[in-house]
């Protein structure tokens, strides 16, 4: 398997993800604020098997913050498993033809969260299947974040107090 280098470090994933398990709706708990997400907070991505198809849909949602109050943000895309990485190197396109290196990095047995990274270490989102994380478990992804060579200092958790959204 391929990883680019970054830093001098290889930036691994996963060995493998189920992508069955994968999909369905996770919260953003922390990232690396990208110039996109500029405003948002309550940020979800949603993931959907497409019968048929060789991608996956995508459906980031987040609360953003305008002149006029707080509206809904939607973006939707696709995100193609790269061959050979075991489901856990994603291509995800917003806007075609570009596409983005989406790679999982850290997966819980479980499926309850995970650690989303890019090869650059210029993006990074950690990711839960609820609003909210424990202190312990989050304490315990950025040990894991840092020891793959991501500045952590740049790391900032989401709001997420929207109930009913």
């Amino acid at each position: 398997m391929f990883f680019p280098r970054v830093k001098g470090q290889i930036l691994e994933t996963v060995q493998s993800v189920d992508l069955e398990r994968y999909v369905g709706r996770w919260h953003e708990i922390a990232s690396f604020p990208a110039s996109f997400q500029k405003g948002c907070r309550c940020t979800t991505a949603e993931y959907q098997i497409v019968p048929g198809k060789d991608y996956i849909r995508v459906i980031n949602r987040c609360l953003k913050l305008t002149k006029k109050g707080s509206k809904m943000s939607v973006a939707r895309g696709k995100a193609f498993p790269v061959k050979g990485s075991g489901n856990a190197r994603l291509k995800v396109q917003f806007f075609w033809p570009f596409k983005g290196d989406y790679y999982i990095i850290h997966l819980a047995d479980d499926y309850r969260y995970a650690v989303v990274g890019h090869p650059s270490r210029d993006y990074l989102w950690i990711l839960n299947r609820e609003p909210y994380m424990t202190r312990d478990t989050y304490a315990g992804l950025v040990e894991i974040i840092k020891s793959k060579g991501y500045d952590i200092s740049r790391l900032q958790k989401t709001e997420q107090n929207c109930e009913g959204l």
